[in-house]
């Protein structure tokens, strides 16, 4: 078998996390303080694959570009695909089937989050050769999903977004492929709603007599695309921090798992984990409640925060109320205005400025 190539896909207009996407690639929303982009890179990197293609759109590829680099600081070498149109997944194999050649490949959902990597997926994929593999996991509500059904180890349909689904497996967005994949993708139609389905290019290995199997995930999955999914999979990250402080503390402290990066500056503060507090941020007269995630050069000031994402660069001043369970862009300023409101709740785009009344 030739070496495993990884292809990720980043294109995508992130609508149910707007307006945080209006302008910025959701992939690129971050984290426990890192891009969703970069856990992908990292599951493959540690699966052993070298070679990764990404798939970018013409609105947001160059900040993709610059954000991911050559791959090197992941020690993999990446090479990115322009994909001129969201014409679905197949598409997106099809767009990049120059980059794969001959290859068997991964292909990973740049806005996805999967516990564990991907190691087992890559091992099983090279000890069975099946033509194609690909992840399940049961799901309460399988309609929004693509949704496999089984006959023993192997997969015997599938159906994307079925009004009525016949189980509930849904196919977390992480596949294996052999080449077999680019003549399944060519030989279908567009669906409904004008994509190439990669659901039915698997389903026409299927009806052709490939072997494709299932592989049910152990762990957590997280589609990050809606502010409720981005804010859980925080937590699930924010769970596994090891406790590290590398910035500042001025009569502040620090209780239980929490990461400060070098260059932060805590004076009369309160951090209870986990939570991380990025470089530069400057935390004054506050408290940082458990699954928060303050970005780089943050200034938060007489104000309570718990279970939230602050991107770079963004204020909060002068809260008498706790925030909580919110997502705040790039640039964001909150602060308090005359009349004193009872809670907060906020989801807010890049270089918003918003005054509390």
């Amino acid at each position: 078998m030739l070496p495993l190539k990884g292809l990720i896909l980043s294109g995508g207009k992130g609508t149910r996390l707007r307006p945080i996407t209006h302008t910025s690639a959701k992939q690129l929303v971050p984290v426990a303080n890192r891009p969703v982009l970069f856990y992908g890179i990292d599951a493959m990197a540690q699966a052993g694959i070298r070679e990764i293609g990404i798939i970018i759109a013409p609105e947001t590829g160059d900040e993709i570009r610059e954000v991911a680099g050559d791959g090197s600081a992941f020690g993999v070498q990446i090479t990115y695909i322009l994909q001129d149109e969201p014409a679905g997944l197949a598409h997106a194999v099809l767009t990049a089937e120059p980059f794969l050649g001959d290859s068997p490949f991964v292909m990973y959902l740049g806005d996805n989050l999967l516990q564990g990597g991907i190691d087992d997926l890559v091992t099983a994929f090279r000890a069975n050769a099946p033509d194609a593999l690909i992840l399940l996991t049961p799901v309460p509500d399988p309609e929004h999903y693509g949704v496999a059904e089984l006959d023993g180890d192997r997969v015997v349909a599938l159906a994307e977004k079925p009004p009525e689904p016949k189980t509930d497996l849904a196919l977390v967005g992480v596949y294996m492929f052999t080449p077999l994949i680019h003549e399944a993708a060519r030989a279908i139609e567009p669906s409904a709603r004008g994509e190439l389905e990669i659901t039915d290019a698997i389903q026409h290995l299927v009806d052709t007599g490939r072997r494709v199997e299932p592989h049910i995930v152990q762990g957590w999955w997280k589609d990050t695309g809606r502010l409720d999914d981005m804010l859980e999979a925080n937590r699930l990250i924010l769970d596994r921090l090891a406790h590290r402080v590398d910035g500042e503390l001025v009569d502040s402290q620090v209780e239980g798992r929490v990461v400060i990066e070098a260059g932060a500056r805590l004076e009369r503060a309160t951090v209870r984990g986990p939570a991380v507090i990025g470089a530069g941020a400057r935390l004054t007269d506050c408290y940082i409640g458990p699954y928060s995630a303050i970005g780089e050069d943050c200034v938060v000031e007489r104000a309570e925060i718990e279970h939230s994402i602050l991107l770079a660069g963004s204020s909060v001043r002068h809260l008498d109320g706790r925030m909580e369970s919110s997502l705040l862009g790039r640039n964001v300023t909150i602060s308090r205005g005359d009349r004193q409101p009872k809670a907060f709740r906020f989801m807010v785009g890049d270089n918003s400025d918003i005054e509390i009344l």
